[in-house]
């Protein structure tokens, strides 16, 4: 059972694969696959792979892998880091990072931006990740975060900054919005950047 604000952060991921027409995918950070599986039964995605740190998370996708129809799209599941790029992964039409930020040291996030958009360097990259400020209208304190597994959060404002600059670095158009809400002053709960690779 997801929460409406997950439902509404899968939603709007779903849509911007749907309507790019993606065929091979990367799900980086799949975790127990949420994003995964419905991925898996999307008609025009003939290569999905999902990557993630947790081998136990990767078991649990196997096991739901495995009882649901068998789907069209060639699928693999590795074990690793999303800042370790390898050979096998680049070249995708888009990948996706969906609430998966937050979780690393912000001393590695240049490696992520390194591994995904200087090496992997897929057509497009998705990225959610929560909105610092909606976090009052959670009844978050000041002085926390939303996941005891956080290691930062970003308001909009410190995440379009760092969006613009791996966009430019990297030569990407990026656009932002908000998901699941769009408070006049706060924005939504989640927040998605959508790059795109300039040709």
């Amino acid at each position: 059972m997801t929460s409406w604000m997950h439902e509404e952060r899968l939603n709007a991921a779903f849509a911007v694969v749907e309507r790019s027409g993606a065929r091979s995918v990367l799900d980086l950070g799949c975790g127990d696959g949420d994003l995964f599986v419905r991925l898996a039964h999307a008609p025009a995605v003939t290569r999905l792979v999902g990557v993630d740190i947790c081998a136990t998370s990767l078991a649990r996708l196997r096991h739901r892998l495995s009882v649901i129809p068998a789907s069209a799209a060639r699928i693999e599941l590795r074990n690793g880091s999303m800042t370790q790029a390898h050979p096998a992964l680049s070249g995708f039409d888009c990948a996706m990072l969906i609430e998966t930020i937050e979780h690393i040291d912000p001393s590695q996030l240049a490696q992520l931006e390194c591994a995904v958009f200087g090496k992997m360097q897929p057509r497009s990259v998705v990225i959610t990740t929560p909105n610092a400020e909606f976090n009052t209208l959670l009844g978050v304190p000041a002085h926390r975060f939303r996941h005891p597994g956080h290691r930062f959060e970003w308001r909009r404002a410190q995440f379009r900054k760092w969006g613009d600059r791996v966009g430019t670095s990297f030569g990407y158009d990026v656009m932002y919005s908000d998901i699941a809400g769009c408070h006049p002053d706060l924005g939504g709960a989640s927040q998605m950047a959508v790059f795109e690779q300039v040709r």
